[in-house]
């Protein structure tokens, strides 16, 4: 690599905090000729200097030296430095402390618990030409998107041990080739000190975690599952840090990245580190961030963690634990001006990538453009949804019928925001338990019931997520010191709820009316929704183009023979989906592949469809062509 540049407009662009490639120019960079530039932003240190392997940890042995245009930012070389060796920068602070810092531009970390950066090169020959030049319709609104969320040291282990990227790419395909996902989206992939944090408690920005393998080899694991035909979601946490002493905290011996007031800067439900949004040279670390996993490592999108958490300067405080805006109030000005540039900046060089905001409030057009007042975000977490719909699956059936508005609320606001139904990680940890023990009923009833709410998420609108394990019904919460329970998974029932979700997963992809209106009420149409005697709701989901599909959810395990819907056009209605199979692992209720309309006007339609709706089930039909 030829020697980098800082020049005058990315000093001008770094301190106007709207620098996206800041890591083509700070931290460390090996050059063509052997040895290493460096460079870091330390404004209150006193010196700095490169500490390493190669110059026995001394700090006279390469001093660094601080730019005379007032940057706050030190340079230097280092000619012995090699591929790969451990290096960190010693901090002189105003007030007579020696800190050891690892790089906030590191690329590659020492693998936890050591805490150590490395001289590394990205070279990698990328092969996924095919996949990143047609990716943008597979990310498109319209397109069915499936997302299968994972934390990849806990999928499937080998002996106990993790599975390297390398290893875990070609297997991981094949299940997603099986359960019928389009994308998966990774927990956090950057560098954290402590496993149980789950990589959302994270020191590097830049790096990849080395408990499973190089940059390369993630490298590779994106590149296989480009080549196989799978979107890579990563998700990325700006929201806080931790206070490790090698990391971000105090960085320069001053509260750098984060606020000084602990009313601002510190997290009192983490116990971590909050940004300073205000700060521009910040911004630009922050924007870079998001860029550099875009740029580098091809990922499909962001999913932006804990936005509330930035949006509120109340969250998780108490009443005199916080400081109001120069507005006098509780919204967080800077991190709302942060996430606008950040989505602007990503949708600017990468039009076809995704951005999606874990936002648990109603705070208004998260996913709406920002020239129109929006965050920018391509799209968001539906957590109203997830909550009230797995609230009601958890009732008794036969209380469900005074609890229909909980599934029903959904449609009030479902095309406010262009939303992701998320069945995640969160809703099956602490003491929450797996979705499969939150149905109620007996082994069969509880089985019924998730095929019921995993056949209701992926016909309402909105693009589909799932946590590992819920396609094969794990009966036992997420751990993240173990693995998923594999040889459960190959035994019945476990075996037929996967099926179902792989048929899901076809339907969806092969019915335009299941996906390509999801983010306006053009694509949906209520038949019924007040029907509480039966517990039975319906509704049209339709397509920009041709047959609607008519999707009717029995909520207690009474069977209901003659059931009685208005549909919109005459003729047989094929049944293309029926939760109750004997495949699925159900009693095998249904109507015997369809049913043809009656001259009967029914829910203000000119035909009526006469059909057996299964206990617990989701049947959907569609006209015949």
């Amino acid at each position: 690599m030829d020697a980098v540049v800082l020049s005058d407009q990315d000093l001008y662009l770094f301190r106007e905090g709207t620098h996206s490639h800041l890591f083509e120019h700070l931290g460390c960079h090996p050059t063509r000729d052997g040895g290493a530039q460096f460079r870091v932003w330390a404004p209150a240190a006193t010196g700095v200097s490169v500490i390493g392997e190669w110059n026995d940890w001394d700090p006279r042995a390469c001093p660094l030296s601080a730019r005379s245009d007032h940057s706050g930012i030190w340079e230097g070389a280092a000619d012995q430095a090699q591929h790969g060796q451990i290096y960190k920068y010693r901090i002189e602070t105003a007030d007579g402390r020696r800190l050891d810092k690892a790089d906030p531009f590191a690329v590659y970390a020492e693998l936890p618990p050591a805490t150590g950066s490395r001289v590394w090169s990205l070279e990698y020959d990328w092969q996924d030409s095919e996949w990143m030049a047609t990716r943008g319709a597979k990310n498109a609104l319209d397109a069915p998107i499936a997302i299968y969320e994972m934390h990849a040291g806990s999928w499937r282990r080998s002996n106990g041990q993790y599975l390297g990227w390398r290893a875990l790419a070609p297997v991981l395909c094949a299940h997603l080739r099986e359960t019928g996902f389009t994308h998966v989206e990774l927990m956090p992939v950057t560098e954290h000190p402590f496993y149980g944090s789950w990589g959302y408690q994270t020191t590097s920005y830049f790096a990849p975690t080395a408990r499973y393998g190089t940059p390369q080899d993630f490298m590779y694991f994106v590149d296989f599952l480009h080549r196989e035909g799978f979107g890579v979601l990563l998700d990325w946490v700006p929201s806080h840090f931790p206070d490790d002493p090698h990391g971000l905290h105090e960085f320069d011996g001053t509260h750098l990245y984060e606020h000084a007031d602990p009313r601002q800067g510190f997290h009192p439900e983490w116990h971590s580190m909050i940004f300073n949004y205000g700060r521009h040279e910040v911004r630009s670390f922050l924007v870079s961030s998001a860029l550099f996993w875009l740029d580098k490592y091809h990922a499909d999108g962001l999913r932006v963690d804990a936005v509330a958490s930035m949006l509120y300067l109340d969250y998780a405080r108490q009443p005199g634990e916080w400081i109001p805006n120069r507005q006098g109030g509780k919204e967080n000005l800077e991190a709302i001006d942060f996430l606008r540039r950040l989505n602007e900046s990503v949708y600017r060089e990468h039009p076809d990538v995704m951005t999606v905001a874990e936002e648990s409030t109603a705070w208004p057009m998260v996913s709406r453009p920002t020239t129109t007042g929006g965050l920018g975000f391509g799209m968001k977490w539906n957590m109203g949804w997830m909550h009230d719909t797995l609230a009601f699956m958890k009732e008794d059936p036969v209380h469900r019928r005074y609890h229909l508005d909980k599934l029903t609320f959904s449609l009030v606001y479902a095309f406010n925001e262009n939303f992701v139904l998320p069945l995640s990680h969160d809703e099956v940890v602490y003491g929450k338990g797996s979705l499969l023990g939150r149905m109620p009923g007996d082994e069969w009833q509880q089985f019924a019931n998730l095929r019921t709410l995993l056949a209701m998420m992926w016909t309402h609108p909105g693009k589909k997520l799932l946590f590992m394990g819920g396609e094969f019904g794990q009966r036992s919460e997420w751990a993240h010191e173990g693995e998923l329970d594999w040889i459960q998974a190959q035994a019945e029932p476990h075996r037929s709820l996967q099926r179902l979700v792989g048929q899901l997963n076809a339907l969806y992809r092969a019915e335009p009316a299941l996906h390509e209106i999801d983010f306006s009420a053009e694509g949906f149409e209520w038949v019924e929704n007040r029907d509480a005697d039966t517990t039975v709701i319906s509704f049209l989901r339709k397509p920009r183009h041709g047959a609607p599909v008519l999707v009717v959810c029995n909520l207690t395990p009474v069977p209901r023979q003659n059931y009685q819907l208005g549909v919109p056009t005459k003729g047989r209605w094929r049944e293309v989906l029926n939760t109750d199979s004997r495949d699925y692992g159900g009693s095998g209720w249904g109507n015997l592949g369809g049913a043809d309309t009656a001259p009967i006007r029914s829910h203000g339609r000119r035909h009526t469809l006469s059909l057996t709706l299964p206990p617990l089930s989701v049947v959907a039909l569609k006209p015949d062509a």
